[in-house]
């Protein structure tokens, strides 16, 4: 009989250890794996009070019942996962609301990326770990509300919960036990992301947008000559700061910097801080092109609602022709209307017919010696404003294409040699340390703006080269600041000078330590630096 009693016990903590570590894991970085912690589950110690109760009063639970807490259950466990995992990865919180709207399409993007026995594996994988997770949800409730049935156990759960419901109330308040921590509640998560629903149906985000900045700037300093704003993905300050990075990638900005100065230029470079991280690379565009602090979706989507002044407008109504390169827009992009762009070069407009790298297809280079092709080498009355956000470098920044220092071969449905292409496509992400992968990809990136200074070493040109965002929080690491390098790239003295005399910038590719602006805020130094009459 004693070792009757022996067994249920085990069962029973066995039974409560797998309910709490299921709600209480974190995640290993830099990984999609999980670690096991001595944190507390508030959601447990309620869930053993729920079922004394349902013992007590009405002499429950049934199965059916079990089953549906067992479902519930399985809901709580994915919520804490993607919680932790999100946030530890990509450096930011999870939004449910907005982040689900784009899971189709970095499925798709992976899918394309990943090798088919891994597609393959993974799949199994979910289903299998949703249904081990559900049954073994069903077996520790039932061991939970079996015993349950017993005074003495009854004494015990109850005493235990009530223990762990206290230290979840006192642990706001600064009171603590060493050693022992409560989790945050997943249940808490749920309710912010259907608060921020909620926020978003009732039109107050609309209303708390705020008014508009006042853009102006008769760009004088630039004196016609045609200018580039390039936003570089996942260009981040980690480039420059975190050794592992930065000291592999010595020689890629040795090589760019001299492609600056052998081509009659100079630079102007800082830190500032993006508005994002990790992803929503049009959060940061936005930011920048509209002078307005946009930190989410939501906010993104209340403005273009609106009609308002922009970088793209202000251009247009001093005589450039405004032109947008978006080799990654696969559809409709109703939002060039919004920032004025005369002409916008998408995936389809861009007529990319030489080999596949990606997701998108299309490469960095290609995008650009094609508009190149059609905008800046005819001779035109009007000078250009090109806006540029580049793909290549995006998560998992493999197969990177080869750089091709012959650029009218870019244009060519040749554009490699077979032994370069093959090495290229050989290249598969390491989805545990994509480093590698992400220095591959900004050394292409670097060898495609230095490139381009050399071809258009005879034009006068201005080129904002800017990071959208720092890499995923699995290359830039834990607990990365939002910063991303500014490069301001031109021959012309009175705009650098006012860049680091004014606002702090460096007189070379180094960066800095130190944000001087935030992303919004660099529009009006921008405009400053280009004429008269901008500024912050």
């Amino acid at each position: 009989m004693a070792g009757v009693r022996v067994a249920g016990l085990i069962k029973l903590v066995a039974a409560l250890l797998l309910l709490n570590v299921s709600l209480t894991f974190s995640n290993i970085w830099p990984t999609l794996g999980i670690g096991l912690n001595a944190d507390l589950s508030l959601e447990t110690a309620v869930c053993v009070l729920a079922l004394l109760a349902a013992r007590r009063w009405w002499n429950g639970p049934s199965a059916v019942g079990l089953r549906w807490l067992a479902g519930l259950w399985l809901v709580l466990v994915v919520g804490r996962y993607a919680e932790v995992t999100v946030t530890s990865l990509y450096g930011r919180n999870i939004n449910l609301y907005w982040d689900l709207q784009h899971v189709p399409s970095v499925g798709a993007m992976f899918a394309v990326v990943a090798d088919p026995w891994l597609k393959a594996g993974v799949v199994v994988g979910l289903v299998l770990g949703l249904v081990s997770l559900y049954l073994g949800a069903r077996w520790s409730l039932g061991v939970v509300a079996s015993a349950a049935r017993e005074p003495s156990a009854q004494r015990g759960l109850g005493a235990l919960a009530v223990v762990v419901l206290g230290l979840s109330l006192a642990q706001p308040l600064g009171t603590r036990i060493p050693g022992v921590r409560v989790a945050s509640p997943v249940a808490m998560a749920y309710a912010r992301e259907l608060g921020e629903f909620a926020y978003e149906l009732s039109g107050a985000g609309m209303r708390d947008l705020g008014p508009p900045p006042v853009l102006r700037s008769d760009l004088s300093r630039l004196g016609g000559a045609d200018v580039f704003v390039i936003f570089l993905e996942s260009y981040g300050a980690v480039a420059w700061q975190r050794p592992e990075l930065a000291d592999p990638l010595v020689a890629a900005m040795t090589r760019l910097d001299a492609d600056i100065a052998e081509t009659g230029r100079f630079v102007a470079s800082a830190l500032v801080e993006s508005t994002t991280f990790g992803g929503e690379s049009w959060l940061a565009h936005v930011s920048l092109l509209s002078g307005t602090e946009i930190r989410d979706p939501a906010t993104n989507v209340r403005l273009m609602a609106q009609e308002r002044d922009t970088m793209v407008k202000l251009f247009g109504r001093q005589g450039y022709r405004t032109v947008a390169i978006m080799p990654g827009m696969l559809v409709a992009w109703p939002e060039g209307a919004f920032y004025g762009f005369e002409e916008i070069y998408d995936h389809e407009g861009l007529d990319y017919r030489g080999p596949q790298f990606g997701w998108w297809d299309v490469n960095d280079q290609y995008a650009l010696a094609r508009v190149d092709a059609l905008e800046i080498e005819p001779t035109r009355e009007q000078p250009a404003f090109v806006f540029f956000t580049t793909i290549s470098t995006h998560a998992p920044f493999v197969p990177a294409p080869p750089y091709q220092a012959d650029w009218a071969r870019v244009l060519t449905t040749d554009p490699y040699d077979a032994e370069a292409l093959d090495r290229a496509w050989s290249a598969w992400p390491d989805w545990t340390n994509l480093g590698p992968s992400y220095l591959e990809a900004i050394e292409y990136a670097l060898s495609n703006i230095g490139g381009y200074l050399r071809l258009r070493a005879d034009r006068d040109l201005v080129m904002v080269l800017v990071g959208d965002h720092q890499p995923p929080a699995l290359v830039s690491g834990e607990g990365a600041s939002w910063d991303v390098p500014v490069h301001v790239i031109a021959n012309r003295p009175a705009v650098l000078d006012r860049l680091t005399r004014h606002h702090q910038f460096t007189n070379t590719l180094q960066p800095g330590d130190q944000a001087v602006a935030r992303m919004d805020t660099l529009l009006p130094i921008l405009l400053d630096a280009f004429g008269d009459g901008g500024g912050p």
